[in-house]
């Protein structure tokens, strides 16, 4: 596992356990209490997390700042997957696309087109759609988490499970050949879920940072997804497994 996933991972775990330490890191990624340290300390240096003894509690701001720093890495990446997104959509289409810095970039490819329309639970993809008057969007409603900048709940679910799409964009956490897509919060993992469950066809837009990795909640399993754009950087081997169990996989 390469450092970038580690440290996705590590940022995971604090933001669902409210608190990490060494040992647990080190048996949980199979890597040495001295990689883990280095982790952290570099972590801390940005900003992301507050070192303790032994581990690491979330830093004050880390909350409010993560998706900025998300959009940041691998941004060249998450870019050219967008554009290569983008060539799949045709006039006439629904769309609906998830939360997530990835679907953000398409949406911003998408916001100079006409005739589509837009489904998703993003403040973020809304806001990229503002100047773009002859596109019909949908915004689903419901509880705001801020780290994501989306909307979930039982209330979103019910909205989504109500529309459907041709296509279906979605990031995460992760990407497993034996898993699928997943996620570490279980309100983000429900309406993904319920986006996937209306759409024709769901694709799964990945930068090589997640591809391989698994996160604890389970979004949409490997046999539902058609599609995977991802950057030339992700795991042969893990694509080659994403491929036998049946996606179409996509290098931009």
């Amino acid at each position: 596992m390469i450092a970038a996933q580690r440290r996705n991972v590590i940022i995971e775990t604090i933001e669902r356990d409210g608190a990490v330490s060494i040992s647990a890191l080190s048996e949980r990624l199979e890597t040495s209490a001295v990689t883990i340290r280095r982790d952290l300390d570099q972590l801390a240096d940005e900003g992301r997390l507050t070192r303790t003894h032994g581990g690491a509690v979330p830093f004050s701001s880390a909350r409010e700042s993560s998706y900025a720093e998300k959009l940041e890495q691998a941004l060249a990446e998450k870019s050219a997957i967008a554009r290569a997104a983008a060539k799949h959509v045709r006039t006439g289409d629904v769309v609906a696309l998830g939360p997530g810095t990835t679907t953000e970039l398409l949406a911003k490819e998408l916001s100079g087109r006409s005739g589509i329309r837009i489904v998703t639970n993003s403040l973020l993809v809304a806001e990229a759609m503002v100047s773009s008057p002859d596109i019909e969007v949908i915004v689903v409603g419901g509880i705001l988490r801020h780290s994501i900048r989306a909307f979930v709940g039982g209330g979103t679910v019910s909205q989504l499970l109500g529309l459907r799409a041709d296509t279906v964009f979605l990031s995460g956490n992760g990407l497993a050949a034996d898993f699928g897509l997943s996620t570490p919060a279980f309100p983000v993992a429900d309406t993904d879920r319920a986006m996937a469950t209306g759409a024709g066809q769901v694709t799964a837009l990945v930068d090589h940072t997640k591809v391989g990795l698994r996160s604890s909640v389970l979004t949409v399993p490997t046999e539902e997804i058609h599609h995977l754009i991802t950057d030339s950087d992700s795991d042969p081997a893990e694509l080659d497994a994403l491929r036998e169990a049946g996606v179409n996989v996509e290098v931009a």
